[in-house]
């Protein structure tokens, strides 16, 4: 169980934007997956989830590509974008009732998983409250319950901890260490902090290229010593190899 990308590309036209991805994530592990802005992790996300397809390679959840069979594919997978869009006008009760039924969940079953990720997010508080009536840092947590109301197997989050004071933070990496026990959890972030809290393994993408695979220590061990210290080597090294490229391809 778990999520697999075979030999990703995607192109817009003549300018390629994610070039031979291929990676593996099994249940109980939780990836970083990290680069500079305009590396194209955005755009690899939304390949992961189905959203985008991609120009060539393919995405395996649970072994279905979601290219082919999303609906399928989306039961087993949580998505949470760096910008969620929320219903204002609803309470968090409503709106996390409201998604768990979109993902097939009622009766029950829909009332206990609400129940559920309301109390793992720490809402039950606001339940009743309307969305719009929120601070970020609660806006984010129902962008998390959401992602999670389905108990998927594979869970993708951009930028899981925006927008949170400390203490938020804290609570919401403890969750995300419990919930790998059921989840293969991609984290895309650009606090490297969080990738030595949480994360098993790293993958770093570089002008849309893959430029770093391994675990959190191999990856400090590129530069031998701290994570900032490899990321800066290893994209900097990356940058100025596709510069180059590019002024002898015009």
């Amino acid at each position: 169980m778990g999520i697999a990308a075979e030999h990703l590309v995607k192109r817009y036209g003549r300018r390629t934007a994610v070039n031979d991805l291929s990676f593996t994530l099994d249940t109980g592990t939780v990836l970083g997956f990290i680069g500079p802005n305009g590396a194209g992790k955005t755009t690899t996300m939304r390949m992961l989830c189905g959203i985008q397809k991609p120009t060539s390679g393919r995405v395996l959840i649970n072994s279905i590509d979601p290219a082919l069979e999303p609906v399928s594919a989306r039961y087993s997978l949580g998505y949470l974008p760096e910008n969620a869009p929320l219903y204002g006008n609803m309470t968090v009760r409503a709106f996390l009732f409201w998604c768990g039924s979109m993902r097939g969940l009622s009766g029950r079953t829909l009332q206990a998983a609400g129940d559920r990720v309301m109390e793992q997010c720490a809402l039950l508080s606001v339940a009743n409250d309307e969305i719009e009536s929120l601070s970020k840092g609660y806006r984010r947590r129902v962008c998390l319950a959401q992602s999670i109301i389905h108990s998927p197997s594979v869970l993708v989050m951009d930028e899981p901890t925006d927008g949170l004071d400390p203490n938020q933070k804290r609570e919401i990496r403890s969750l995300i260490r419990m919930l790998r026990n059921h989840c293969a959890i991609i984290v895309s972030t650009h606090i490297l902090e969080e990738v030595d809290a949480v994360c098993d393994s790293v993958l770093a993408i570089c002008s849309g290229r893959q430029v770093f695979s391994g675990s959190v220590a191999e990856f400090r061990a590129v530069s031998g010593g701290t994570l900032e210290d490899s990321f800066m080597k290893l994209t900097a090294e990356n940058l100025k190899t596709a510069e180059k490229s590019g002024n002898e391809n015009p």
